[in-house]
């Protein structure tokens, strides 16, 4: 391997290679792709690395570009092929004339790879709790153990009004379904065994992305979180529950006077309405 500690620094990213690992750190700027912003820095080990390619890129660049094991990372297991190319943070863009020294890495790199195949578990870390993010119709957030969804009544349809703010306790759940906001139909869902409506706006256990809401750069790192948790990984990085805070009243007031007008066009009924907002009232 070449020399521990060295740097390769390219468009967005650099690379610094350790004995046993390659440590990925992002730039920050208006430039950078959102989610590689967000993610910081990643520390990828060379075991979860099926291999490395050196490609022409576009307008005279190279691309240096680590390939991860199927399983190996949860960000690249949620993302389930659905990332565009600009935002892979497995890619290193470098100006051609630097392709002798990006071959060089590539050589060096691939000749300490040794795994090959599917990785039996997770061997990158995945983005740590707690993280949170808006959807169009709700804000779902994540401590380490349990996933909650807020509804927000201008947003939410009266399926999950009726249903109430959900809360996913990791031990409760077998896996997650993420599209990327870029596509129709974006979402999040929360998989636990039940069947779920066909419609993600109708199914309480998955929040709606659209309009700007759940951006990759916020979405994505979180759905990974939550894969990582409910495969074992997570458990580590959970932080203590916390008693929630009381809510705004303003924002009661507005969901009890959303939850009337569910009520007065016959979407919910005299027992839901009167369940409901004590329920409301009750987190004064």
């Amino acid at each position: 391997m070449s020399r521990m500690g060295d740097v390769l620094a390219g468009f967005h990213a650099a690379w610094e290679f350790e004995s046993d690992s390659v440590l990925i750190r992002y730039e920050r700027g208006l430039r950078t792709p959102k989610l590689l912003s967000a993610l910081g820095e990643r520390r990828i080990p060379l075991s979860a690395l099926a291999g490395v390619t050196l490609t022409p890129g576009k307008r005279g660049t190279v691309v240096l570009r680590a390939e991860p094991r199927p399983g190996a990372d949860p960000l690249m297991e949620a993302a389930d092929g659905q990332l565009k190319e600009g935002s892979d943070p497995y890619r290193l863009v470098l100006p051609a004339e630097r392709a002798t020294l990006a071959e060089y890495y590539a050589d060096e790199l691939k000749s300490q790879l040794t795994a090959s195949g599917p990785a039996e578990r997770f061997l990158v870390d995945a983005p740590e709790a707690p993280l949170s993010f808006k959807a169009y119709d709700g804000k779902a957030s994540f401590d380490g153990r349990t996933v909650r969804f807020r509804w927000f009544w201008t947003g939410a349809s009266s399926a999950k009004w009726k249903a109430g703010d959900q809360s996913f306790a990791v031990s409760e759940l077998s896996g997650i379904e993420w599209r990327s906001p870029e596509v129709f139909e974006g979402h999040l869902r929360l998989v636990n065994g039940q069947d779920a409506p066909a419609q993600p706006d109708q199914d309480p256990a998955t929040v709606v992305f659209g309009l700007g809401y759940g951006p990759v750069h916020e979405s994505l790192p979180f759905a990974a979180a939550v894969l990582a948790a409910v495969r074992g990984r997570g458990a580590s990085a959970a932080v203590p529950a916390t008693t929630v805070p009381r809510r705004d009243p303003a924002d009661i007031a507005d969901r009890i006077r959303h939850l009337g007008e569910l009520h007065q066009a016959g979407l919910v009924t005299d027992e839901e309405f009167s369940v409901k907002k004590a329920e409301l009232l009750a987190e004064l």
